[in-house]
């Protein structure tokens, strides 16, 4: 190929690459417009409401809230809601004056566990919160998932509720997952309405997007029919912005808003009474329920809109950044190969750094979220760390190689060996925790792309005994845990993909070390 022909194909590449980066994140990120829920005219009937900063935990000690944050947070939400659901009473005596300053009704809770010095305190200053504030107060709850978390008796836990009743002259409710309603129908009759919660990804049988809002009507519609003529209060209802998919359930901003905004307007077409969980980010429950467990809120933990009310929404608010930190690293990448060696090499390399870069950026922007602890990030920097050796072994295999290049080159030549068993020692981890223990787990498919792609194509020497070993767990592992997660799970199906390639990378190298 003459020089003007090989300079035309290698703008050609780039020209893809780029495109190509740029339609990933801007498919990412574009804004979603969708009917609004919410307007300074328009409020919503109730939220969820949990104190705490997102430096801070209910496990913290000393337990120790901040009485500005409370009284802004219910300025906040005095903008967009009639009223806010409280859980437990230690720590929020507060709430009743700031929600009467701020012109907010009130559903208190009461902690109810298998502690009875604990709850006894807690229903204790529920009585008394319910009785000092008669305008403010609306209802009272006596426990949240008691029964689910099996903390005490149906029997017991009606005692309380009849306690409650008898002190306090609001109405009082428990609040539960809908399923145990029906397994302790006794608790019915002790309550003047019923609480249940209703999350479709959190289900057993998780619904996808498309047909959560037809199951939450369809339960909405049992309970009204069984349970008539008491009311039914829709405890908690949402969808988490962020997290691993579960089946057809798809945490994001835009399924959040689809759900709440729909929600919204299917419960005012039909006059439900309902809360919304919640209102802002608590990452403190990522530690329990995994990364998706930190992000149900209608607002982020720094009190900033997510766009799931109104106006319009986006999967990735940040996508600029991320396509300018994917081109800097595309362009690094190129400038660190230098001249591609021939024709071929001018057409992959574009291509290669543009897949490194990509890579790269899902893996940073997954473990963003994510990453929960110091071992999950110490863990996401070093798989990271491996991506650019990858990168960078693989691009200066496609270049013209001289002085410090040929010596970088000969170095990560001499190691491949290494990033290979180092991928593959990953990819075996993972499969073994995708299988055994998933379901607070993310899929780790964006950072093991790159070297299942590169040693797939480039095949490179490795300890025979080791790679095989690595090759048979990761092999092993596909099919059960597509078969856990479900067919329709595309998470799924993609670290499927990525597996399948490691484990051709991993046999190549077999078959080289044969040779």
């Amino acid at each position: 190929m003459d020089r003007p022909m090989f300079r035309t194909s290698y703008l050609l590449a780039c020209l893809l690459a780029l495109s190509g980066l740029g339609a990933l994140w801007y498919g990412l990120g574009k804004p979603v417009q969708l009917p609004d829920a919410a307007s300074p005219t328009h409020k919503l009937q109730c939220a969820s409401y949990t104190p705490f900063d997102k430096d801070q935990s209910p496990f913290d000690q000393p337990f120790q809230l901040r009485p500005a944050r409370l009284d802004a947070d219910l300025a906040l939400l005095a903008e967009r809601f009639q009223c806010i659901r409280t859980y437990s009473q230690t720590g929020l005596e507060a709430i009743p004056a700031l929600a009467r300053k701020h012109g907010l009704k009130v559903m208190l809770g009461a902690w109810v566990n298998a502690n009875p010095v604990d709850t006894d305190k807690e229903i204790g200053l529920l009585i008394a919160a319910a009785n000092a504030n008669p305008d403010v107060v609306s209802a009272v709850i006596v426990g949240n998932e008691t029964l689910l978390r099996k903390e005490v008796t149906a029997e017991r836990l009606a005692q309380l509720i009849g306690k409650v009743k008898s002190q306090v002259t609001v109405p009082v409710t428990y609040a539960d997952v809908w399923e145990f309603w029906l397994q302790h129908p006794q608790i019915a009759p002790a309550v003047d309405f019923l609480t249940i919660h209703l999350l479709p990804y959190w289900e057993d049988d998780p619904r996808g997007i498309d047909a959560a809002l037809a199951h939450v009507a369809e339960v909405r519609q049992v309970f009204g029919q069984r349970f008539a003529p008491k009311d039914i209060l829709i405890g908690e209802t949402g969808w988490p912005s962020e997290g691993r998919q579960r089946e057809t359930a798809v945490p994001s901003r835009v399924n959040e808003a689809r759900f709440i905004r729909g929600f919204v307007a299917l419960a005012e077409a039909n006059g439900w009474h309902y809360n919304l969980i919640e209102a802002f980010d608590q990452p403190w429950k990522r530690a329990s329920e995994g990364a998706v467990g930190g992000y149900w809120g209608l607002y982020d933990a720094d009190r900033q809109d997510k766009g799931v009310l109104e106006g319009p929404v986006s999967n990735l608010a940040l996508w600029p950044q991320w396509l300018l930190a994917s081109m800097s690293l595309w362009l690094a990448t190129l400038a660190l190969a230098g001249r591609p060696a021939n024709a071929r090499a001018a057409l992959l390399l574009p291509l290669l750094a543009a897949l490194g870069a990509a890579s790269l950026g899902l893996w940073g922007e997954l473990m963003r979220t994510h990453a929960r602890f110091a071992a999950e990030w110490l863990w996401a920097l070093v798989l990271a760390g491996l991506n650019l050796l990858v990168l960078a072994h693989a691009s200066l295999a496609l270049a013209r190689r001289d002085g410090w290049r040929q010596r970088l080159f000969a170095w990560l030549e001499a190691h491949a060996g290494k990033w290979l068993l180092a991928a593959g020692f990953a990819g075996a981890v993972s499969m073994l925790a995708m299988v055994f223990d998933p379901r607070y787990r993310s899929f780790p498919s964006a950072a093991l792309l790159l070297p299942a792609v590169v040693y797939l194509l480039r095949p490179v020497k490795a300890a025979r005994a080791e790679v095989a070993l690595l090759a048979l767990i990761v092999g092993a592992g596909v099919m059960p845990q597509l078969y856990h997660e479900g067919l329709a799970n595309r998470q799924a199906w993609g670290w499927a993909l990525v597996s399948v390639l490691m484990v051709g990378a991993l046999w190549r190298s077999v078959r080289v070390r044969k040779a």
